[in-house]
């Protein structure tokens, strides 16, 4: 069974900026990096505990292709979106999320 995935505003966020980043380097590389996130939300979904723990309940799925992580908790039922961000940024970007 699946869980339901919900993001915060600032993974929203995050996503929506780098999907236009990549798409201003490329036509059709944003697309592509919403389909790698989308994969990435399917196995986090899957079993969201198969990814590592980062900090507390914090968990970290890098996207095939794409520098990104998605970092994310388990809530009950669901699975909540913390941040999505390049694999090179400061921690603390995210950290001040949880």
């Amino acid at each position: 069974m699946s869980l339901p995935i919900h993001f915060r505003p600032k993974a929203e966020q995050d996503l929506a900026e780098a999907s236009a980043w990549y798409e201003e380097q490329q036509p059709g590389l944003g697309g592509r990096f919403l389909t790698q996130v989308s994969a990435a939300l399917e196995r986090v979904a899957d079993n969201p505990e198969m990814y590592a723990l980062v900090e507390e309940d914090i968990r970290a799925c890098g996207l095939h292709r794409f520098p990104y992580l998605l970092y994310y908790r388990v809530l009950g039922e669901r699975i909540e979106v913390l941040a999505v961000l390049h694999g090179s940024r400061d921690p603390s970007a995210w950290q001040e999320r949880a």
